[in-house]
């Protein structure tokens, strides 16, 4: 595995399963040190201790500000900096019709994926223009592009998400911010399993075996952290797409 982020310092949301999980054991591989961000405290704990002193779990609800700014603030002090954010913290549940869903549940959907991923660029920026810039990538979804049934929240929450990265790239990019968003397509993770058992709109009805396994995503956001991404810098990375599986080696 190369070096490539060797010293670099990167928070992860959502952290304790899933491509939060992969990312962070990426990053370290890569040899970065890694800030664990999520609810469940033992498995962050759990993933801190396999990956050792790189990395610095910090128990964080992205919904509240207050708690990723301290998190942010917290792994800048430990390690030195703060080079990237991955802002991947996300959640689908409750899938229901518009006319039925709990208007609380609904909410705290927005909260996590849009508002999560406000917090985590409005804590993060003081900190990386201090030291000249840094990368900030929000996990994206085909749902922020088009309409899907039972997913009003998550398609409302995925489409405010990405275009919240592209503003930030139109007001920071100058200032040495490098925004992206990575659309996975379907990942084998919990969240595919929720999606399965609602039995709702087409993604439920895939086969376990139709989903990327969580090291891709990880992988491809290790790479859009290098400059070799440069000519993303403002847009959606799509892993539908076969050229840029091919240029990671990602294959089947």
């Amino acid at each position: 595995m190369t070096e490539d982020l060797k010293g670099k310092t990167a928070a992860i949301t959502g952290a304790s399963r899933g491509i939060g999980a992969a990312a962070a054991r990426e990053f370290a591989a890569r040899g970065a040190n890694v800030i664990l961000m999520a609810r469940d405290r033992d498995s962050i704990a759990g993933l801190s201790g396999e990956l050792g002193k790189q990395a610095l779990a910090v128990p964080c609800d992205v919904s509240r500000f207050w708690e990723v700014e301290s998190a942010l603030a917290a792994g800048a002090d430990e390690f030195g900096s703060l080079d990237i954010l991955i802002n991947n913290a996300g959640m689908i549940e409750p899938v229901a019709h518009l006319g039925t869903v709990d208007p609380d549940a609904w909410a705290q959907v927005i909260d996590v994926n849009l508002k999560g991923v406000f917090h985590g660029i409005r804590a993060a920026l003081p900190l990386m223009l201090a030291e000249g810039g840094g990368t900030i990538i929000t996990i994206s979804s085909g749902a922020a592009h088009n309409p899907l049934e039972g997913w009003s929240h998550y398609c409302s929450s995925k489409a405010g998400a990405a275009i919240l990265t592209d503003c930030l790239h139109l007001e920071y990019a100058a200032k040495g911010i490098r925004a992206m968003g990575l659309s996975p397509g379907t990942v084998a993770t919990q969240m595919q399993k929720e999606i399965k058992a609602s039995g709702v709109n087409p993604v439920s009805r895939l086969e376990w075996s139709d989903h990327i396994p969580p090291d891709w995503p990880a992988k491809a956001l290790a790479w859009m952290c290098t400059g070799e991404s440069d000519e993303f810098l403002g847009t959606e990375i799509s892993l539908r797409d076969e050229a840029i599986r091919a240029r990671l080696g990602l294959v089947a």
